[in-house]
């Protein structure tokens, strides 16, 4: 009997630490910001010019759109899951949800390989040096929904490297926000990518009294690529294979 009282007070407590209202009150609000993100950037090209009949260069993109799109919408169903205590549920749909990203990340490449073909970039830098920004995202997306997924019996590790991944490809949106200071200066682009990290290192260390090394490792290593690979991309070997891959090499 004793056991069975223990038992009845442990449980409880660690289903509690699994899932706190804090962490479906700040997971949802973090989820909401990214999606304000997201559509503030695209809104003109694509969200309010009809998704579909939006006038993107190629069906290529249409289908990178939608499957982006498509991720972001998971992401909410798969909190109010959470919130809901569909935990099956929340399961079933996420081995889905590792398949939508590693076809994500497929199209994220070819989609990177269409804008360098078409040169596409944005304004002061050109098509060959842009071209490590959108690559080094998606392969970013691609080693943080792995360890997701690795750490999917973890579920702590398992939401932060999710949003983690999906604050990396919102760099995309926060690059087409229409603020001037951004556009002129594109550096600071990295400070709005850096205050979604501190959000979550801020919220580690009021709920778990010190920040998860999911949160701090994986915020480093995105930091740490944001910075470097402007620079990178600016190098005589990064332009050569930029030629390889857009068939010019």
């Amino acid at each position: 009997m004793a056991t069975d009282a223990l038992r009845q007070q442990v449980v409880p407590r660690q289903v509690r630490q699994l899932n706190p209202a804090s962490d479906r009150f700040f997971f949802s609000a973090l989820i909401a910001l990214l999606w304000a993100t997201i559509v503030f950037g695209f809104a003109k090209t694509y969200f309010l010019a009809g998704m579909v009949r939006a006038p993107l260069p190629n069906a290529l993109i249409h289908i990178h759109g939608a499957a982006f799109t498509l991720w972001m919408i998971l992401l909410v169903v798969q909190e109010g899951f959470i919130a809901g205590r569909k935990i099956r549920w929340h399961k079933q749909l996420g081995l889905a949800g590792f398949g939508l990203a590693s076809i994500m990340v497929i199209l994220g490449v070819l989609a990177a390989n269409d804008a360098l073909r078409r040169a596409a970039a944005p304004p002061g830098i050109d098509a060959n040096t842009f071209y490590i920004v959108p690559l080094t995202a998606i392969l970013m997306f691609a080693v943080m929904v792995y360890l997701a997924y690795r750490f999917r019996f973890r579920p702590a590790e398992h939401k932060r490297l999710i949003l983690i991944a999906t604050i990396n490809i919102a760099g995309a949106g926060i690059g087409r926000w229409p603020v001037a200071a951004l556009q002129h200066t594109p550096p600071l682009q990295n400070l709005v990518t850096l205050a979604f990290l501190l959000l979550m290192v801020g919220y580690d260390l009021i709920s778990q009294r010190r920040v998860l090394k999911s949160t701090l490792w994986a915020s480093l290593a995105l930091m740490v690529v944001q910075l470097v690979r402007v620079p990178i991309g600016f190098t005589p070997l990064w332009h050569h294979f930029a030629s390889f891959m857009g068939g010019k090499g």
